[in-house]
């Protein structure tokens, strides 16, 4: 093996390299390499530069989105309906000529089949589960063929 390294590094025509020609040509592609990998490293900048921009242009648009709805919802709660209903709802009170009926809730019980009681009962349980969840045990129940507690 060091043989053949040492007759390769013998049978180099050294002269050829003194020659102002080669001389040119290895200082040329070294400048087209330096060149070329300059390029390389602005266009991987550049790369990544844009998917930031995208990145923080998607974030824009879904702030964008989530003002519009807090401007609706802010909307909604100015209206006379939303505040009609949250005094029905919250203080008990009800539109002028109205007549307002307070049924105890063991009264109201009373009059409804057991089976009524227990979907009224799941649909409490269900009320704090997350939409997702309410979605998997519908989907559950329709394929199940089981009556659906969470309506």
């Amino acid at each position: 093996m060091f043989y053949k390294i040492k007759n390769y590094y013998q049978s180099i025509n050294w002269e050829s390299l003194r020659n102002l020609k080669t001389i040119g040509l290895i200082v040329f592609a070294v400048v087209v390499l330096l060149i070329t990998w300059s390029g390389v490293k602005t266009i991987q900048s550049n790369y990544d530069l844009q998917k930031q921009i995208s990145a923080i242009q998607q974030q824009n648009q879904v702030q964008l989105l989530e003002n519009e709805n807090l401007q609706l919802e802010n909307d909604y709660y100015n209206t006379n309906q939303y505040l009609e209903l949250s005094a029905r709802q919250e203080l008990g009170l009800g539109a002028s000529g109205e007549t307002e009926l307070i049924v105890p809730q063991s009264v109201a019980l009373a009059h409804l089949s057991p089976a009524s009681v227990s979907q009224t009962a799941g649909a409490k349980m269900n009320f704090n589960q997350p939409e997702y969840q309410k979605n998997f045990e519908s989907w559950m129940n329709f394929f199940l063929h089981r009556s659906n507690n969470s309506d």
